[in-house]
């Protein structure tokens, strides 16, 4: 690997696994919002929040952190604009406590907040504007839920980043991304400057699922996977995984290292890569690199399909899941790439309609297909390029995965988000 390619691929896995607390869409209505409030300094009269389809469904049923059961787009809006700081970026709502909370319900029984449906050609798109006296504040992100593209304080242009806004990736270059250099990048890099992200993946990944398994979270997926299967190593990475989402789409504080944007796909990759690195006994470097790859890989598939879409991410994550765990179990390149291929094939069908309990089921079954994938390679079965949409090699079927996500399912998504909102 050529040292470009070598500190591309670093700077992809600082720029991707950061922490967030909650679900990562209301997060990032709430730092919009918090953003435009930091300008406007005085809490507004009037509010409107703009988003993107996508936006609206991953915000509709999932509760906002530190709300004590709150859920919608206004609540994430009002807590960024009363309590957020800005300055912590997908943590801003990390330092509420009750007293901000009661300012809160009181600003949403008081202020107008108007929700309006964008029209927009990107995914990811938030637009938050305040209004107080002759005052008007607003702020826009675009595709990254923490890139502000835009600022404007009345007629006068805080900052402008629109010129920028059909590039995703801030300068890094992502078409780079290749399972070959991926694994030789995983396999041979310089730990030392992955063990810090590294290991708080491993403990923000392990302490929400801990609490997703000993507490009440929604429909409780984790709790009962384990409670009604055999408590094999298969089992448990399902349930721990799904524990961590049971946890995080229902309201608890605690944060996680996201990837490709998502807290849930950043637990898909992490935990059956730790649990079957406990089972299996190997080194601490192992699991780094394991997970390293794991996480590298879901994110080459997730920029193939973008930041938002109607196609389940825990597709990806689990996936990749699936491979690292063959990489576990002593396999090399031409098995990981195999073991992806298969699990793709398996699970490729997953729609996303929205953030909410239910991701948990998805990221279990994910994660099981990823397994069965690993299995299938193991025992020398494979799918190959004619099985369905499985192409030549493992970067033609991540290509193939990436045109059917981001053009075959536009119209899909468009349905989902009216069947998911017709009723209200």
């Amino acid at each position: 690997m050529d040292q470009a390619t070598y500190h591309t691929y670093l700077s992809i896995i600082k720029k991707e696994l950061i922490p967030s607390m909650g679900c990562t869409e209301p997060i990032a209505i709430a730092f919009c919002a918090a953003k435009a409030k930091a300008v406007l300094k005085r809490l507004p009269e009037r509010v409107i929040i703009e988003a993107s389809g996508n936006i609206i469904k991953n915000v509709k049923s999932v509760i906002v952190p530190n709300t004590k059961g709150m859920k919608g787009i206004e609540v994430a809006a009002a807590m960024g604009i009363v309590a957020g700081d800005e300055k912590e970026g997908l943590e801003v709502l990390a330092h509420v406590d009750d007293k901000s909370l009661e300012e809160v319900h009181s600003f949403l029984n008081k202020v107008p907040l108007e929700v309006r449906t964008m029209d927009s050609e990107f995914p990811l798109d938030i637009r938050v504007t305040l209004y107080y006296e002759e005052d008007v504040v607003s702020a826009r992100i675009i595709h990254n839920h923490t890139r502000i593209v835009l600022i404007k304080h009345n007629d006068k242009v805080l900052f402008d980043d629109i010129y920028d806004k059909g590039v995703e990736t801030n300068g890094i270059d992502y078409y780079l991304l290749n399972m070959k250099d991926i694994f030789t990048f995983a396999t041979e890099a310089d730990l030392s400057v992955l063990n810090e992200i590294l290991d708080t993946q491993i403990a923000y990944s392990t302490a929400i699922s801990k609490e997703g398994l000993l507490h009440d979270y929604g429909a409780n997926i984790g709790q009962t996977i384990l409670t009604t299967s055999n408590n094999d190593v298969r089992t448990r990475a399902k349930a721990k995984a799904a524990a961590g989402s049971d946890a995080r789409m229902n309201g608890c504080e605690l944060p996680v290292i996201i990837n490709s944007g998502s807290g849930n796909q950043g637990l898909t990759a992490s935990l059956p890569v730790i649990e079957f690195a406990e089972e299996l006994k190997v080194s601490k470097e192992l699991l780094y690199r394991a997970l390293t790859l794991s996480n590298l890989i879901a994110i080459y598939q997730k920029s193939q399909i973008g930041s938002l879409s109607a196609f389940c991410g825990a597709v990806s994550a689990g996936a990749a899941a699936g491979a690292a765990i063959t990489y576990l179990r002593g396999g090399q390149y031409d098995d990981v790439a195999h073991t992806f291929i298969n699990a793709l094939a398996i699970t490729s069908g997953i729609l996303c309609d929205g953030a909410k309990s239910s991701c948990a089921a998805k990221i279990a079954i994910s994660v099981d297909s990823g397994i069965l994938a690993s299995d299938m390679h193991m025992n020398g079965k494979d799918f190959y390029a004619g099985d369905g949409i499985v192409g030549n090699d493992v970067d033609k079927t991540i290509h193939n995965i990436g045109e059917l996500a981001r053009k075959g399912m536009k119209e899909t998504d468009k349905e989902i988000l009216y069947l998911m909102t017709c009723y209200d």
